[in-house]
């Protein structure tokens, strides 16, 4: 299997990760604002880690020698995701998933400065054609502008520079290591910003199973992610994650009786059209190698 499918692939994991975080999220903000939704995914999520760390001897390569690189990428991480849990209480989780995908734009713009990546024809296509499709989506107006949106389009940006920095990070470190860093950086966050006011909410035994589920689909998410991009380029992986989009429509149709008009639909295909014409070029270049 050539490295540009096995990339695929991984993101198909974190699709459906990122999918089913999207609902525990939002059943879990009744009860919890953004920071302490964060506060317990990173301590559960560390507590995984630690676990799965020990257990296969990886703990052993954690280091700190790029200490403030996964501190940026943790800063720029904690920021779009807790932009993003506002944004799935307040407004369609199609609408969220949509303008969040503008994140693949701004790593196809980032990338070439800040990991030397190239920019070429087939990549910037991809990305515009996926732009296309949310905007056929969302069909944004003044009329229907509201805090959820500014949140999943700023959200997006930071998502951007997750992915920017989690690829430079690959080059040096283990992916155990991004992960430890990953729930110790956002639990000492969540802390910060949940405790601010003296008051954290705790946890019922009926929210322990959301929590958890978010937790561990989490660092399924952040694993496949990271896998991906330690086998293709993140201008490759970046757009891959438009797929998103319908899959998260239909769960939000059945889950929450969000209607899907034909605008959805028109704009899936032509979100799936760019992904197939990258994926497929890219899969082409790599076995003519």
């Amino acid at each position: 299997m050539s490295s540009t499918l096995q990339a695929a692939l991984w993101m198909l994991g974190a699709i459906f990760s990122f999918t089913t975080m999207a609902i525990a999220g939002r059943e879990l903000s009744a009860n919890f604002d953004t920071f302490e939704i964060m506060l317990y995914r990173s301590a559960i999520g560390l507590l995984i880690v630690l676990v799965i760390l020990y257990a296969s001897g990886a703990h052993s390569k954690i280091g700190i020698g790029a200490w403030r690189t996964h501190l940026v990428r943790n800063v720029f991480h904690f920021t779009g995701q807790n932009l993003w849990f506002f944004a799935l209480s307040v407004i369609p989780l199609a609408q969220v998933f949509a303008l969040e995908f503008t994140s693949p734009l701004w790593v196809i713009l980032l990338a070439p400065f800040l990991l030397g990546e190239r920019l070429t024809l087939t990549r910037s296509i991809a990305a515009l054609m996926g732009f296309l499709g949310i905007l056929i989506v969302t069909r944004p107006s003044v009329d229907n502008l509201h805090p959820g949106v500014f949140a999943a389009a700023a959200c997006a940006f930071f998502f951007a520079l997750t992915y920017i920095f989690t690829k430079r990070l690959t080059r040096t470190e283990s992916i155990g290591t991004i992960m430890f860093y990953l729930c110790v950086l956002q639990l000492i966050f969540g802390v910060i910003c949940a405790g601010y006011d003296g008051d954290i909410a705790a946890p019922s035994k009926a929210d322990i199973p959301l929590l958890s589920l978010l937790a561990c689909c989490g660092l399924l998410a952040h694993f496949c992610i990271t896998k991906a991009l330690t086998i293709a380029p993140a201008t490759f992986v970046a757009p891959l994650d438009f797929v998103r989009l319908p899959i998260v429509a239909i769960a939000a149709m059945v889950i929450y009786k969000e209607a899907i008009d034909v605008w959805v639909i028109v704009g899936a295909i032509v979100i799936f059209a760019g992904n197939y014409l990258n994926v497929w070029v890219e899969t082409r270049k790599r076995t003519q190698v």
